[in-house]
């Protein structure tokens, strides 16, 4: 039994060379990998949701095995289904359902039936097939899709997932395919979205069911998402990750009705103790106007090194400041420095009020030693931070940043934050950053004042 690809040359292209192509363009093969339980994937077509797919799926380990779960847009089949045997077609070759997997789950679930029409034309899980493809060809496939039920269903049905698959001693990746709000204005599909989110990075699948009805947000995979959090932490799941948020309006450039997609990591890992830090540290000096004393010092927190720290509300940059080189004792002093006059002394921005703290975001960059260079030669934009100095003043611009790709545009950024002429002779500097939580939505050209990130 093969299941065809139903929206090959609609959501993604149907020339094998043409899809290659452009997933290319949508991944990053440079980007570090990490060993994930699983992650929340959009499924729209590729031009619209396809960079926030490619740049999520780029960042984990993979496995041979992907269970899949993806809401049902049609309607068809049993509303709880798993395909236990066959193939699925994409314009990349076939791939063979994990049918020991998908049995054990089956015999385990006292929810889910064995049936394969509710598959023939739901999209939500092909279409992330050909991403997984480009990068590893031979994996295995457990499709599951889930309709309407109540959340203690879907709550059950993802530790279902998570006694199967330690039964079997099986390493897989779960994915849930979900997009995000539909047909909103911008706006207000972020706030809502951002909502939803704050829930799934607390790994709270009943708080993340609660404002979905709440606020009356349309994540059409929400049930899905909700199996994935229960099951992830039923194999040991610690922590999760914003990779990137962006909607439809970021492509087609209308912000009247939008779709919002976001893409999520889940791992075993713990939050970073200097994520908690600078959070923390904001936190306190907002609510309560003081500066918190040093904590015991971790292992990441002892030594000396410049420090940014960043700060996100939605996707957009609230807040960054940091230090070139080292002005405090130990890095833990410099992340609360710079963590407080990121939240209210950027000249940016107005100072982060206390009603903010819940949509924020926290990065952390931990700076090398600048090092002197003889030429631009010796410049990564993705491996390398740039600095220029001319006299008493210095641009600085942190290393892979979305959108600068190449070493002229990072210099001539450098450049426009001090205030530094085109043709003027300026000393180069290097240096390179151990980065804690990649913010999700990083916009370079709001960071003008040198020594701002």
């Amino acid at each position: 039994m093969t299941r065809q690809p139903v929206v090959a040359g609609q959501f993604y292209p149907e020339s094998p060379a043409q899809l290659k192509a452009m997933i290319g363009k949508l991944v990053n093969d440079r980007a570090p990998r990490e060993e994930v339980i699983g992650l929340i994937s959009p499924h729209a077509g590729y031009i619209y949701s396809g960079p926030v797919a490619g740049a999520t799926i780029s960042r984990i380990e993979f496995k041979d095995t992907f269970i899949i779960i993806g809401p049902s847009h049609t309607g068809s089949g049993k509303p709880l289904s798993i395909m236990t045997q066959g193939t699925w077609k994409t314009p990349l070759g076939e791939i063979e359902i994990d049918s020991e997997l998908a049995e054990r789950i089956l015999t385990t679930s006292s929810y889910l039936q064995d049936d394969y029409v509710a598959h023939l034309s739901e999209h939500s899980i092909e279409v992330q097939l050909p991403f997984l493809q480009y990068f590893k060809p031979d994996i295995k496939l457990v499709p599951i899709v889930l309709a309407y039920a109540t959340g203690d269903t879907y709550k059950e049905i993802g530790k279902e997932i998570a006694r199967a698959v330690k039964a079997l001693g099986r390493k897989v990746v779960i994915i849930a395919s979900s997009d995000m709000t539909h047909y909103e204005p911008r706006e207000s599909a972020r706030t809502k979205d951002f909502k939803a989110i704050e829930a799934i990075l607390k790994l709270d699948e009943d708080e993340l069911l609660k404002r979905v009805g709440k606020f009356d947000i349309t994540m059409c995979g929400y049930a899905p998402a909700v199996s994935l959090i229960s099951a992830a932490k039923e194999l040991g799941a610690k922590g999760a990750e914003l990779v990137k948020y962006q909607t439809s309006g970021d492509i087609t450039g209308d912000y009247s009705s939008v779709v919002g997609y976001a893409g999520v990591i889940i791992t075993a890992r713990e939050p970073s103790p200097l994520m908690k830090l600078a959070r923390e540290t904001v936190e306190t000096y907002v609510r309560e106007g003081k500066t918190p004393p040093p904590p015991k010092l971790t292992p990441e927190m002892r030594g000396k090194a410049g420090v940014f720290v960043s700060i996100h509300k939605f996707d957009e940059l609230r807040g960054c400041i940091g230090t070139i080189e080292p002005q405090m004792r130990n890095i833990a002093e410099e992340i609360i420095t710079n963590a407080i006059s990121s939240a209210t002394r950027d000249p940016r921005f107005p100072p982060i009020s206390p009603d903010e703290l819940n949509e924020l975001t926290y990065n952390v960059d931990v700076l090398t030693q600048p090092e002197p260079i003889e030429s631009k030669d010796q410049l990564d934009p993705r491996r390398y931070g740039a600095i220029v100095e001319a006299g008493w003043r210095r641009g600085l611009l942190l290393p892979d940043l979305e959108g600068v790709d190449t070493v002229d545009y990072q210099l001539d950024i450098c450049r426009q934050k001090a205030g530094i002429s085109p043709d003027e002779p300026v000393k180069l500097y290097r240096f390179e950053v151990k980065r804690y939580k990649c913010p999700p939505g990083y916009s370079f050209m709001k960071s003008s004042a040198a020594g701002t990130g």
